[in-house]
């Protein structure tokens, strides 16, 4: 067993803005016990239009910041950097934390409860073209069919606070009347803002359609992977902490409506 100094390190999150929030959120509810360290890239969101090499340069710098919190375990709450770089994180990472990403739960989630059928996925174009969903489903050999529509404006539209109105219903039914997303059973969220409109993506397809919630799921995965690993807090010693690389007023606020509780954010910018 980890030893108490070890367990009682915190979760360091992050992601290109405040989406991974939701995550974060999920595992507060989870695991009440574990100190979060969030950050969010503000400074260089959205990801999903940024080159891989990008990316990964962002992760790297972000990572440098995670490790000298001692964070025993590094997620990455982001679809686009789960793609773009996951395999460097690990690699970078070393010994000095484990790292998770958004992307393997859900496709190992996808594939106990979907063989045969055919799903959807929507995602920012980074992730819908890196085709990581694609080459891990059909990896499983469970006979899958999957159709992906990026959809670059949700997660901007978002960030912005353009969620829950009929700007965004517009855009949400757009996108979702694509070909593609018509006969499908399931629909992943393939980005961490997503779970945010939910409930219009939802009403949409009338119920009719399941809605597959990274968030919930990823909260699970880590769950088990503390316990399979015997890195589980016992009791939460310390405050949640929240960085972005680029501060204003009206992005703190809004963190509000992901976290569900006040937050405070510090600066801390990634290059000087």
């Amino acid at each position: 067993m980890a030893d108490i100094e070890i367990r009682q390190r915190p979760i360091g999150i992050f992601d290109s803005g405040i989406g991974g929030l939701t995550v974060a959120q999920a595992i507060n509810k989870l695991l009440p016990h574990e100190q979060l360290i969030y950050f969010g890239d503000t400074a260089h969101l959205p990801y999903g239009d940024k080159s891989s090499a990008a990316i990964q340069a962002y992760a790297v710098k972000i990572c440098d910041l995670l490790v000298k919190q001692k964070c025993k375990v590094i997620l990455i709450a982001c679809n686009s950097a789960s793609a773009a770089a996951y395999d460097l994180v690990k690699e970078y990472v070393g010994s000095k934390a484990k790292a998770l990403n958004v992307i393997d739960p859900v496709v190992q989630y996808i594939g106990n409860n979907y063989a045969g059928k055919t799903i959807g996925l929507i995602g920012t174009k980074q992730t819908v073209n890196s085709n990581v969903y694609r080459k891990k489903i059909d990896d499983l050999n469970k006979d899958i069919t999957l159709h992906s529509v990026a959809t670059p404006l949700l997660a901007a539209m978002i960030e912005e606070g353009f969620f829950n109105n009929n700007i965004s219903e517009s855009i949400i039914q757009a996108y979702l009347s694509e070909p593609a997303l018509q006969q499908i059973e399931a629909l992943i969220l393939g980005c961490t803002h997503y779970p945010l409109i939910k409930n219009q993506i939802r009403d949409y397809y009338k119920s009719k359609v399941a809605i597959v919630d990274a968030s919930e799921i990823v909260a699970q995965h880590v769950q088990s992977f503390l316990n399979i690993h015997q890195l589980a807090a016992s009791t939460l010693t310390k405050d949640h902490r929240f960085y972005v690389s680029d501060f204003t007023r009206s992005f703190e606020a809004s963190t509000q409506l992901f976290f569900e509780r006040e937050v405070h954010l510090e600066h801390y910018p990634l290059w000087e």
